[in-house]
């Protein structure tokens, strides 16, 4: 049974110059070991480590350049440490640029995004945060299906400038068997 955890995280403001001084609003999560998709709040994080410390592999978007460093601000110790698939990262060492999840998710499973990151701050601002919890497991849920099918086919998609599908090739195996290791700090 897999331990592998798809994450993504929304933020209580818009990008800083300094992502370590960004606040968490939500972190949605799906565990493959329970087959569940869970969102947590800012004050319920130390349940979320307990589940990362315990991880295969902690899969994300985008997640070793903004996830995992706002969520190392609230962690005693690196979250880096734990195994990571960015595909974001994997993107950019198959075609040399980055591409946005919206992007790759329509032309690799045919669907887009709900919405838009600055959209969770303004519900944030709003006080609306089942609206932010929502939103955020949706995109792991898209997250989760490119991973899927990146896993599956070796390969995802993009759109090119002049409407083309392109095929970026990817390899989502993870490298070498890990065996959890229980670093829990008494959260």
């Amino acid at each position: 049974m897999s331990k592998e955890i798809v994450l993504d995280i929304e933020t209580q403001s818009a990008a800083l110059n300094d992502l370590r001084q960004m606040r968490v609003s939500i972190v949605g999560a799906y565990f493959y070991e329970t087959d569940q998709f869970e969102s947590f709040e800012e004050n319920q994080l130390g349940s979320l480590f307990k589940r990362l410390e315990q991880a295969d592999r902690i899969i994300g978007y985008n997640s070793k350049g903004f996830d995992i460093p706002i969520l190392n601000r609230y962690y005693p110790g690196d979250l880096l440490l734990i195994p990571q698939l960015d595909i974001l990262e994997e993107i950019h060492k198959a075609l040399g640029f980055r591409l946005k999840l919206d992007d790759v998710a329509a032309a690799t499973v045919g669907h887009r995004k709900s919405a838009h990151g600055l959209q969770a701050v303004e519900w944030w601002k709003q006080g609306e945060i089942q609206k932010i919890k929502d939103y955020c497991l949706q995109d792991v849920k898209v997250t989760r299906e490119v991973y899927a099918y990146g896993l599956k086919y070796g390969a995802l998609a993009y759109e090119d400038r002049l409407g083309g599908r392109k095929a970026i090739p990817v390899d989502f195996k993870q490298k070498q068997s890990v065996s959890a290791i229980n670093l829990s700090m008494g959260f």
